[in-house]
This record gives C-alpha cells, structure tokens and sequence, in this order.
C-alpha cells in the first residue's frame, strides 16, 4: 500500500491536517488509537480573542480568529452540520479592582471588550455585584462533533487505521527524502499531530514541551440561557447534549491524570455562590495539553529527518491555532508555500540536532 502521508493523530490538528491534504488530491492515512479523554475531546471548544488579567490581545488573532471562522464553517458545511456558532463571552467581574481593569481597557480595545448595557437581565440567573464585561465576537466550536464525523469519513474512504502507533514499525529510507514505510504503508513522509504523546516521541522530545493538566465538570444547568459563555473565576460554556462545560484548571506540577477532589470542591462552591439556579454535576474529567514553554505551535519537520513531520504544541488555543497552521503546514506540502518562522520547528534545529537517533533506524 502506498499514500503520500501517514498522519499519527486525530485530534483537530489530524483532523484539520488530513482534510487540508485530501481536498488538494492527497492520499492519507491516518493512525489514531482512540481515546476517551484526549485534548481535543474535554477542551471547552472556546475561541477567546484576549487573554490573561491584563486582557491583551492573543498571539495573531486578527489572522487566527477569522481563519478559524471560515475553516469550520467550511468543514461544517462539507460535514453537513454546524460545528462553529457565536458565543460572545459575559466576564461578570469578581472585584471593583477588576470592574476597573475591564473599563479602562475598552477604550484601548474597542474591537473585542464594551460592557454590558443592562446587567440587570442576568439578575434572575447570577449573584453579582460589580458589573458586567462583554469580550465580542467569540465563538464555540463543537470539537466532539467535528472528531467523530470527520472519522466517520476517514472510516468511509479506508483512511484511518484506528490503531496505537508503534514506533518500533516506522522505518526510514536512507537516502534524502526517500519517505517512509510503516507496517507495509509506503509514504513521502508522516507528520505526527499526536498531542501529549510528542514529548516522549524520539524525534521531537528536545522540544520544549510544558506538562499541564486541565480540569472541568459537566454539569446540567437546564434554566441557563445557551447564548453565552459565563465567566467569573470559571468559566461556563455550553457544552453537548444541553450540558455545561465547567472550568477550567492550569496544573503545571502534577503527579496523575485523574480528577481531583479539590477541584470539584470549587467549582461546587464557586457554583453555589454565583448561581442562582438548580444545577446537578454530571461528570468530572481531566486530561493533559500538549502545551509548550514558547506557546507557539510546533509546525514543520526534524533537520536530520526531513521525513519526519510535526503539528503539535498547540496548548489551550488549539481551536484557535489548528485550522490555520493545518492549512500552511498542507500548503507548505503541496504548493512549497513557507511556514511562518514563529512557529517552523527550524527554530529548534540546533536543539533536535543534538538528540540521539532512534536505535532501530541507525
């Protein structure tokens, strides 16, 4: 069997990846072992276009943020559903300080940040005191339903091997450039969008890589109005089958993957003070971001093996940073078009020179 690429990955940088190179006429495969608790499958979905106490402006937003609008509701309408929607972010602030924060950003930042004109709407929903910011527009994407349908096609047209990958099978050709063969699969190259997995990979694990665990509940709040995200300390996102999508946590020094008690206990208190609505916790989960110190993404391929690709490190804006980097890593493929060198793993070529070469492919 030959293609031109193996994929090893299919959260939304496979997804995205694997879409990209199919549209321009590319044979695929994919190798993903499915996994209930990926990235890609708890990440709340939210694409915020500031960030932090200081509410800046995110990295490349004025390109990301529309590209991510178009990219989905493109994969959307191919996929025949709605994966993007509207979700403009209601910041109901904790303290006067940070009421005076938010106010004297807007007049700074008048694309994304105004207040609210009558707060008093909310009053039969919130327990609050100081007011409330509108960050304006950002948008909800339902990555659940982009995975499994975007699946259903690669199961469709025998693109995917729903499989662990093992790094022992992957053999490299000698010569420069000469591809790869995997299990009987011959490609040009295989490019690795497999998330957390990367910091153990032989190839790329010299990468700077930052563990960081995250954590939500899943709670049904049924009287919550859906056309928001809610934030104060949590956030609170409408989230599938009329649940809501609790969190999240930042755990830099972790020792486990598993839900903590302390965190439930937060979110329940935070809940209870906020809320003025009946809610019932449905479910607690946790997972690991395949982050990264620089918080760029991880784009391109090893200088010792220009066979070997990359598209990881996107952090906790993968929905923001996948379709955009997807489309130049496939346009970089098919068409020789540059990556951005903010995010080209040539960045790194000192660093990845250094490493040891994987035993079975010396």
């Amino acid at each position: 069997m030959e293609v031109d690429y193996i994929i090893v990955g299919q959260g939304l940088c496979g997804s995205f990846l694997s879409y990209y190179l199919m549209q321009a006429g590319k044979k695929i495969l994919v190798i993903d072992e499915s996994k209930p608790f990926t990235a890609s499958k708890v990440a709340s979905g939210v694409i915020n276009p500031v960030t932090g106490r200081r509410i800046v402006r995110t990295w490349m937003i004025e390109t990301l943020q529309p590209f991510a609008l178009s990219a989905y509701t493109a994969l959307g309408n191919e996929l025949g559903c709605t994966l993007i929607s509207q979700r403009n972010i209601l910041d109901f602030h904790p303290t006067p300080q940070m009421m005076l924060a938010f106010a004297e950003r807007i007049p700074e930042e008048t694309e994304y940040l105004r207040q609210v004109a009558e707060p008093s709407v909310f009053d039969p929903f919130f327990q609050f005191y100081f007011g409330i910011g509108e960050i304006n527009p950002c948008y909800l994407v339902d990555i659940s339903t982009l995975i499994d349908r975007w699946r259903a096609v690669l199961l469709q047209q025998n693109s995917i091997w729903e499989t662990r990958f093992e790094q022992d099978a992957l053999q490299l050709n000698k010569e420069a450039n000469g591809g790869i063969s995997y299990n009987g699969v011959k490609a040009t190259k295989i490019i690795f969008c497999d998330g957390c997995d990367g910091a153990a990979s032989p190839f790329f694990q010299l990468l700077p890589y930052a563990r960081n665990k995250g954590e939500a509940i899943i709670a049904s709040i049924p009287d919550l109005p859906r056309q928001h995200v809610y934030k104060q300390g949590i956030n609170l996102v409408p989230w599938k089958e009329n649940l809501w999508w609790i969190g999240s946590t930042y755990d830099w020094n972790f020792t486990d993957l598993l839900p903590s008690a302390a965190f439930h206990q937060k979110v329940t208190t935070q809940l209870k003070l906020w809320l003025k609505l009946p809610f019932q916790i449905e479910d607690h989960i946790a997972s690991e971001r395949p982050a990264n110190m620089e918080r760029r993404p991880f784009v391109g391929f090893h200088p010792q093996f220009p066979s070997v690709g990359l598209l990881n490190g996107m952090g906790t804006k993968g929905c923001t940073l996948a379709p955009y980097f997807a489309n130049q890593l496939a346009e970089y493929l098919t068409q020789g078009t540059p990556l951005l060198p903010q995010a080209d793993v040539q960045r790194f070529s000192k660093i990845l020179s250094r490493g040891a070469i994987p035993n079975h492919l010396q």
